[in-house]
Formats: structure tokens, C-alpha cells, sequence
């Protein structure tokens, strides 16, 4: 078994450290957030919290889950070795500039995390070096090798789409608070079921599933038919394409 820093210990970072530390790894987390390092070290499964110069030192493989606004300052005076497998979970940080201030290391990869990459079924962009995605995540994840950078930056742009969804949810809910006069516990929960019995099977292309759903004489037509005479669906290109824009600003 494999000895897994985390440098960066917020609310995605715990759920990844915990999957790990089941697999049976020794997980080693950074005190940058004390309260959340400290939750995970009291949850016994053997995670343990460490300074970052002793997380890069210890471990094998670091997954680097830092704001990017800090993150060379933070990395740029630690111990890399040329025998420490890298991966980066930073929004719009490049390559170059992770084999620039993790150097000598060479094994260096970067993916999108999500929370429920602990429970599986969560594709996970990667570019760079497989092998410790694959070796840590994989099992239970798929692995999605993107052919450039600039492809791969692409997806943390689409992955916003995830929130807005989420919004539009919150919004429904909301709407049915002020309708009933009570707390909403209907709209969250069946979504949340609607796509979990999905599981694998959920369908790439999500236009066609949500017109298919949505068929002639349905409440479900008069949704989309609405949202998309307000602009809702034409607006998302343009936003994404801002998204991506602006992670350009970080390099």
C-alpha cells in the first residue's frame, strides 16, 4: 500500500482522503484547514494530520488541493522528489507551471474532483499521467484521458453546469415553499433518486434524454418549452465560453 498526502484539506479533499484510507492506504492531510483535518483524523480511519513540508516528504503520491490563488506560495518552498507521483485538483492551473514548482518530480497529472468520486460512478478528466488516478480512483471511477490541456480545461468549465442545475432545483424549491406554505422535502430528494437509479446508465446525451422525457402533451414540455423562450438554453454557450475565458487569467 501506497503513502497519499493531500496537501489542501477542504470539503472535496475529505471525501477523496476517506476513499482512500478505506482502500487501505496511509492517508498523511495538511493542517491548512485545521477543523476538516481534524474531523478526518478523529473519524478512525487511520488518517493522520501533518505540516506541508512533512506531507510532501512522507508520501508517494500528493494530490496538491490548494486554492490556486496560493498555491505557489505555498508549494513553492516543499521537498519534491523525482520519485513522487503529483496530481493536481486545481481549476485552470497548467501544466507547466506544476512541472515548474513541483520539480524534479516528473509524474504529474491534474484532474476534476467531485465529492462523490468517494462513492464511485464519477468520470474524472484526466491529462498527464494515469497511474495514480487509475491506481487510487479508478476502481471505482471512470477515467477519462483528454487528448490536450486546453480539451481538458474545457470540462471545469462544463462541470458549472452541475450547480446551475442545482440552482434551477433551488429555485423549483422555493417556488413550492411559497405555493404550499411549508418546508420543501419533495423536490431535492426525488431528483436526487430520479438520478441515482440512473447510476451508469445516465445518458451522454442529456438534450435528447430531457426532449424524450418531455414528450408531446406533458407538464415536463411545458418546462423546456418555457425555459427556452426566456433565452435559458441559448445563454449557457456564452457562459461557459466567459468560464473558460477566464481560467486563461490564471496562467
Amino acid at each position: 500500500m501506497s503513502k497519499v498526502g493531500f496537501l489542501g484539506t477542504g470539503h472535496i479533499t475529505s471525501h477523496m482522503a476517506r476513499k482512500v484510507a478505506r482502500d487501505g492506504h496511509e492517508v498523511i492531510v495538511s493542517h491548512r484547514n485545521e477543523a476538516v483535518s481534524a474531523a478526518l483524523v478523529a473519524e478512525g480511519l487511520g488518517i493522520r494530520a501533518a505540516e506541508n513540508h512533512d506531507v510532501v516528504a512522507e508520501a508517494d503520491t500528493v494530490f496538491i488541493c490548494l486554492r490556486p490563488a496560493v498555491w505557489k506560495d505555498v508549494c513553492g518552498a516543499l521537498p519534491w522528489r523525482d520519485d513522487l507521483e503529483v496530481v493536481s485538483v486545481m481549476a485552470g492551473v497548467r501544466m507547466a507551471e506544476l512541472e515548474a514548482i513541483c520539480a524534479p518530480a516528473e509524474e504529474i497529472s491534474a484532474t476534476i474532483p467531485m465529492a462523490s468520486m468517494e462513492h464511485g460512478h464519477t468520470p474524472l478528466p484526466l491529462i498527464g499521467d494515469a497511474a495514480a488516478l487509475t491506481r487510487f480512483f479508478g476502481n471505482t471511477n471512470p477515467i477519462l484521458p483528454q487528448p490536450d490541456e486546453e480539451t481538458f480545461l474545457k470540462h471545469y468549465a462544463a462541470i458549472t453546469m452541475v450547480v446551475g442545475a442545482m440552482g434551477l432545483l433551488g429555485a423549483g424549491s422555493e417556488w413550492l415553499s411559497e405555493q404550499t406554505g411549508q418546508p420543501d422535502t419533495y423536490l431535492g430528494p426525488i431528483a436526487t433518486a430520479f438520478l441515482t437509479s440512473m447510476h451508469q446508465d445516465l445518458p451522454t446525451d442529456m438534450t435528447a434524454e430531457a426532449n424524450r422525457l418531455a414528450s408531446p402533451n406533458t407538464l415536463s414540455l411545458q418546462l423546456m418549452d418555457g425555459l427556452r423562450d426566456t433565452g435559458v438554453f441559448d445563454a449557457v454557450p456564452d457562459i461557459l465560453n466567459a468560464i473558460s475565458k477566464s481560467m486563461e487569467k490564471t496562467t
